[in-house]
């Protein structure tokens, strides 16, 4: 019997999953759906659905009927794909309505949404999946292979630096994103992502954070101290964005355009503002030290200007190292094929043990988005259900602890001391977990 899906949020990652449950996986889901405050938007996804995916129109809702399009179309799953400050509302009435939810990361971006969340799941005995979709990239899924083959023995510290470029990077700096009430900051709304990574790969918790960082590089001050003199706010036909390297033209994408540049009249949202503005409060400079449960340590930094994209990240434990080092394929979000997004170039997986030979791993590369990461998660949501033995589907307590990592950086930002999680937010043990 097929599951019935709806959706909330039709901005630009919704597509990744609408157009997956349209395309490839009709025999086992139904796409019922749509509810968002922008109906330019939700029209432009309805037309994709037919023209694109050959797939019917579905129902569409005001962000203020979201409980009417449970009780008309009696969805089994809501996938929650709206704006990050809003993911709580969704999945909370989503929960209170009798049905499960699919998340797109972060699962929030504060810690009392956070226990908002769990509480409504005991609540309501509801089941929250989090699309960490780089859980599932073959590089990541063999590294916990790895470790959990004692590969290199107990795994006491981690250094982790991951690599935006003025492409990629950029982009969070154009959007909603720039502003903490929004996204968490690049702390939640990116990091969680690789704080996940290290949990995953660990099987452990994050326990003390201590954050450095600011804002650098982004940002009318910076600019001005550069000694940049031509300013504008948005770039869309303004005649100072023609030379800007980091403007974006949404016009010239039919995509973004439809998307966003149609669809403003109804919310004022602009999709291209100046990286070099006023009113940009998250910091694109990072560096992060995490103990954890099992006492490893993690060393992280993420930058977000920087000449290419990727990541490296050591892992030293009491057998030796590794060492995985993965070149990332450039993009701006939602501008193209989603199978492009995140798409691994190059991959070098590398294990060092203590009193033997170095020797490479094979990685077959995989084609799609996130490392090749993207599909398999895909399968995973909506395909027939197959036991994974590396237990890649997070659950709500994988996505609050990944984004807690971050929601206690962004305190250490402010207070320029170290933060104890559970003085923000009580996460299970790992002997609880078990």
């Amino acid at each position: 019997m097929r599951k019935k899906y709806a959706l909330v949020g039709t901005g630009g990652r919704a597509e990744f999953f609408y157009g997956a449950i349209a395309q490839d996986f009709q025999k086992t889901c139904e796409l019922v759906a749509f509810c968002d405050s922008n109906l330019t938007r939700q029209h432009y996804a309805n037309r994709l659905l037919q023209e694109k995916y050959q797939h019917k129109a579905i129902a569409i809702y005001s962000a203020n009927q979201f409980e009417k399009m449970i009780n008309d179309n009696k969805p089994d799953i809501v996938i929650v794909t709206s704006i990050d400050r809003t993911h709580h509302t969704y999945i909370i009435k989503a929960l209170e309505l009798g049905c499960d939810v699919i998340t797109e990361k972060p699962i929030t971006i504060d810690h009392d949404k956070a226990k908002a969340i769990a509480d409504a799941v005991e609540r309501t005995n509801g089941e929250i999946r989090v699309a960490f979709n780089y859980r599932y990239a073959p590089h990541h899924t063999k590294l916990r292979e790895l470790i959990q083959n004692d590969t290199i023995g107990q795994v006491f510290s981690v250094h982790f630096e991951w690599a935006l470029d003025t492409q990629h990077g950029a982009d969070y700096f154009r959007r909603w994103h720039r502003n903490k009430a929004n996204s968490g900051g690049l702390l939640v709304h990116k990091s969680t992502h690789h704080f996940d990574l290290v949990n995953f790969w660990l099987g452990t918790r994050p326990e003390t954070v201590y954050a450095a960082g600011g804002l650098r590089f982004y940002g009318k001050e910076n600019a001005e101290e550069r000694g940049e003199r031509h300013f504008y706010q948005r770039a869309y036909q303004n005649k100072h964005a023609e030379s800007d390297p980091f403007a974006l033209d949404i016009s010239t994408n039919q995509h973004l355009k439809a998307m966003y540049l149609d669809a403003e009249e109804e919310d004022g949202y602009q999709r291209d503002q100046s990286v070099f503005g006023d009113g940009i409060d998250i910091e694109d400079t990072l560096a992060v030290l995490v103990t954890y449960q099992n006492k490893a340590v993690l060393t992280y930094s993420l930058n977000a200007y920087l000449p290419w994209e990727g990541f490296s990240v050591a892992l030293n434990g009491s057998k030796g190292r590794i060492e995985l080092m993965v070149k990332e394929r450039s993009y701006i979000n939602s501008s193209g094929k989603k199978r492009e997004e995140g798409q691994a170039e190059r991959i070098a997986l590398r294990v060092l043990p203590m009193f033997d030979k170095p020797y490479d791993v094979p990685i077959k590369m995989a084609s799609g988005g996130h490392g090749g990461g993207d599909q398999i998660l895909l399968e995973d949501l909506f395909g027939e259900e197959k036991i994974d033995p590396f237990k890649r589907a997070a659950t709500h307590i994988d996505g609050i602890q990944s984004i807690m990592t971050g929601i206690a950086g962004n305190h250490s930002l402010k207070t320029g001391l170290p933060v104890k999680i559970d003085d923000l937010l009580k996460l299970p043990s790992q002997k609880e977990l078990k």
